[in-house]
Order: structure tokens, then sequence, then C-alpha cells
């Protein structure tokens, strides 16, 4: 049987919210089976605890962020992708997420540190079968038309595969790999997507904190780029880091869904709002997806029940 996962023990770090400036510590601990990932805000006199799901998204401008659903005005956690995006990666389910303010700390700028919190906590399988979310209709969301045109889709795929393309008329990233298709079931998440980090632009940044975001932003956590080129001394981790990023958040995104995919997701020049729309669309449609499960793990599509192997 393909069964859920959670950690073996907790870990912990420390950092600052890239929007927020915030210094903020996390504690990842193991759940049982069935809880999904629950963030708990240990800050507040009562702490909350905020359950991942795409109606708890309240806030997609420049993160996903989340607030409980009986008090979408109360206490939030934002920017919490890249650490779904790493949950997603390794197969985690189950996952308790006690955080002392309101945003996940962004560390690297990429999934990269959290899959090493998690792997040095461990794996544990749990005694409960792992429940996949299967695509059977397709679902599109699109913005914009001509030039300002984005859009988004989920599709029925024997597996999960993530393909996207960017599109910014800029130097520096006009020089790398503007599409990519990244197959969730290859095992290379580690390898070919965890590294690649968060970018921003300078003309961007007085705008972004009149507006209270990117606060906490540096050359230690953010590929800076100005109106030419890449301002960080070590360049990039890829060729095709920013599209790479893209597809690292987009896993997050989906990973709201609290269980994972069986689908192809595509998009064009999307990010997190339209990614928690396509979400809710898919869901809000009873004939466009079932639940399943895997009673023999060769019955699941290849790789995804091999994926990220317990510790």
């Amino acid at each position: 049987m393909v069964v859920q996962r959670t950690l073996k023990s907790l870990t912990r770090a420390v950092g600052v919210g890239v929007h927020s400036g915030q210094k903020v510590e996390l504690t990842l601990r193991p759940a049982p089976a069935d809880t999904g990932i629950v963030f708990r805000r240990t800050d507040l006199a009562l702490p909350v605890e905020i359950p991942v799901t795409p109606q708890s998204v309240t806030d997609t401008r420049m993160a996903t962020t989340i607030s409980r659903l009986d008090d979408p005005q109360g206490p939030k956690v934002q920017t919490i992708e890249h650490l779904l995006s790493a949950c997603a990666g390794l197969g985690l389910d189950n996952l308790y997420v006690d955080i002392t303010a309101e945003e996940v700390p962004i560390l690297d700028g990429s999934a990269a540190s959290f899959v090493f919190l998690l792997q040095s906590a461990g794996i544990e399988l749990q005694k409960a079968p792992k429940r996949f979310l299967r695509v059977k209709k397709a679902v599109e969301v699109r913005e914009g038309e001509g030039p300002t045109l984005k859009w988004a889709r989920l599709a029925p795929f024997d597996g999960y595969t993530l393909a996207f393309e960017i599109e910014f008329h800029h130097p520096a990233l006009d020089a790398t790999g503007q599409r990519m298709v990244f197959d969730f079931g290859s095992g290379r998440y580690k390898r070919d997507i965890a590294r690649a980090r968060t970018f921003g632009f300078t003309k961007d940044v007085e705008l972004m904190r009149s507006r209270g975001l990117g606060l906490g932003g540096s050359m230690d956590n953010v590929i800076v780029i100005d109106d030419y080129r890449v301002l960080n001394a070590e360049g990039l981790r890829y060729d095709d880091e920013f599209v790479k990023h893209k597809i690292l958040d987009a896993m997050g995104d989906m990973h709201v869904a609290g269980k994972p995919l069986i689908g192809a997701y595509t998009a064009f020049k999307g990010g997190h709002a339209l990614n928690n729309q396509l979400l809710r669309k898919l869901l809000a449609d009873a004939s466009a997806y079932e639940v399943v499960t895997f009673e023999n793990s060769a019955d699941a599509p290849a790789g995804l029940a091999e994926l990220a192997p317990a510790w």
C-alpha cells in the first residue's frame, strides 16, 4: 500500500521573512495521519492553528498567504509556498509547523534549506493510505488578453508533470531558459528544482517596500536583477533558474490541495493567484477530479510511490 508520511522527529530553523523583515523561528513537528499540514502561530497569547487548504488562501500578492476559514481577517501566515514545495518534493502529507511570527523564513530563497531540514528530521511511513487527487477533466483559468494574457491549466495525466513558460522581455531573463517541463516522478526534485531561488527587480524595490513587501530581501535570499543583468556575485545556480523557481512555487501552491496531484499542470506567465484560482476551480467541479489510493504500489503512476524514500 502507498502510505502517508510525516517526520520522525522535530527540527528547527531561524531566519527572517522576505516581505515582513521580521525574525522568525520555525519548528517542524510530526503529525498524525490525516492531519495534513497545519501552521500554528505560537507567538500569540492564544496559539492559533491554520490548516492549509485552497480555501484558507486569503492573499496571493507576491506570495501565498493563509488564514483560518472562520477568521479570514485574523492571524495569518505568509509565504508558505517554498516550504510546501519541499513537502511535496519529499512526499510529506502530515506536518505541524510552529511559527513565531506571521511569515515563514525565506532562508536562502529556495526550497533547498527546507529539504535539508526535513531530511535531517527523517521521514516516517504511517499506517494510513496516501490519498492522491487525480484530475479527470481539464480545467483552466485565464487572465488578461494579448500581451497581458496569463493562464494555468490542469489536465488528466497518468503521473504528475509541471510545465511553465515565462516571458519578461528582459535581457538577463531572456538569456536563460524560458520554458521547462518537470516530471515529478523522476525523483530529481532535490537536484533539479529545489535550489532555484526567488528573484526580484531593483526597479520594483521602492514600490514593494511602500506596500510593506520585500523588507527582508537581500542578495543572500533573492536573485537581484537591474535593468540589464543579475547583480548577485555568484550568478545563477541553474542556467534556467528563473523558470525553475516558477515550477518550485507552483509545486508548493498545488500542494495546498492537501493531497499530491495526479495530472499535468501547465502555465504561461502564471503565479500564486492563478494557481489558487485553478485549484478552487478544480475542486468546485466534482466531475473534474477523484480521490484515489493504491493498495499496491505497482498500481500507482510510475515514480510517485517510490518518490522520496523514508530515511
